[in-house]
Formats: C-alpha cells, sequence, structure tokens
C-alpha cells in the first residue's frame, strides 16, 4: 500500500514536469528515466531550501526572544516585550511547520529508489500520457457545467492519475477517491480539494452504472 501511495506521488510530481497538451512523452533524451532523476533533482533542492528557510526562521524567533529579555522592565514596557514575544512565537511557529513539511521530501526521496516505486509511478506517467485526450473528455463528462481545463494543473493532473488508478490500475474506488484527496491536500487548497472529491464520485458512480 505504502509504495502504491508513494507511486502516486511521484507520478503526480513527474507529470508537473510534461506538457499538459495532447499525448505526447517528455522530450527528454533519456526518457521516463531521465524525467524521473529531474524530479528527484527538484526534490532535493526543495529540501534544502525548506530547512534553509526553517532555519531564518528559527534564528529570527531566537532574536525576538533575546530583543523581549533586554527589553527594561516596567509597566511601559510590557506592550513592547509582548510584541517581541509574539513575534518570536511566529517565527518559531513557522519554521517548526517548515521543518514538519520538509521531512515527508527525503521519505520520498529515499523510497523513490525502490524498484517498485519507481516502475510504479513510470506507469502511472505513461497512462496518462497515452491515453489523457480520451482520459480528460471522460473527466469532463462529469464535470457539471464546469470544464477541466479550467482546474489548476495540479488537480487536473491529480484527477487523471485517480482515473487511470481506476481504469487501469484496478484501484478499488474508495482507495483511488482517498488517495486523489491526500495529494490534493498535499498539493492543491480547500477547494480543489472539494471539486477533487465531487468529480471522482461522480465519475466513479458513472463507471458503476456503465458496468451494471
Amino acid at each position: 500500500m505504502q509504495s502504491r501511495t508513494l507511486s502516486r506521488e511521484l507520478a503526480l510530481l513527474m507529470l508537473g514536469q510534461t506538457s499538459d497538451r495532447g499525448s505526447s512523452a517528455p522530450a527528454l533524451p533519456t526518457g521516463m528515466e531521465g524525467l524521473l532523476q529531474q524530479v528527484l533533482a527538484t526534490l532535493s533542492q526543495d529540501v534544502r531550501e525548506s530547512l534553509d528557510r526553517s532555519a531564518e526562521d528559527l534564528q529570527a524567533a531566537q532574536q525576538q526572544l533575546l530583543d523581549s529579555e533586554l527589553q527594561e522592565q516596567g509597566e511601559q514596557q510590557l506592550p513592547r516585550v509582548r510584541q517581541h514575544l509574539n513575534a518570536g512565537l511566529v517565527a518559531a511557529e513557522q519554521a517548526l511547520n517548515r521543518l514538519s513539511a520538509s521531512l515527508e521530501l527525503p521519505r520520498l526521496l529515499m523510497l523513490a529508489d525502490q524498484e517498485e516505486v519507481r516502475l510504479g509511478a513510470i506507469a502511472r506517467v505513461e497512462a496518462v500520457l497515452r491515453d489523457r485526450q480520451a482520459i480528460d473528455e471522460r473527466l469532463d463528462r462529469v464535470m457539471e457545467g464546469w470544464r477541466l481545463t479550467r482546474l489548476p494543473r495540479i488537480d487536473r493532473d491529480i484527477l487523471r492519475l485517480a482515473a487511470v488508478d481506476l481504469e487501469s490500475f484496478r484501484t478499488p474506488p474508495a482507495v483511488a477517491c482517498n488517495e486523489a484527496v491526500e495529494l490534493a491536500n498535499r498539493y492543491s487548497d480547500e477547494q480543489g480539494r472539494r471539486m477533487i472529491n465531487g468529480v471522482l464520485r461522480r465519475f466513479t458512480a458513472a463507471r458503476s452504472a456503465a458496468e451494471a
């Protein structure tokens, strides 16, 4: 289960490096492996930048707390002390949030070397690129007055991956929908998460009705 989850996330990042038009393969001399390495290099850079920002936030928090300690005592100084303390706490919270988010990326980087994860990601990307136009048409049919092309790129790719999971990899509908929502929680926003959840519910219902 974990390997499939990681494969989906890695596939999502790989799709983000490809053209969003037609059903062409990535324009890289080394093909899918080259695309995968490009994504892993980007992830490594993101980890370094996130850790650097976390360190800067912690330094800012430390300075704010130090400034509050250096303030002269007295009732007239209390507002300034509170201001420094609050700013220090905000900076510390930002640092911890960045650090928490960045810890997930090394896990993905490390486990991306597993053959099952890599092959699963590549297979999903190939399936989307091969049939993207047909997948988009099927998703459009359940958009209810909306168009897939109007969604942010990341939301379109999450939906496409869920569709190939359902149609090509025989993933149970509940699992495919839950995985898509989890990806939306990490890479999209609340509006995108709700949209993805609703579209996939209608998509799976339409598939079930067609197979009945």
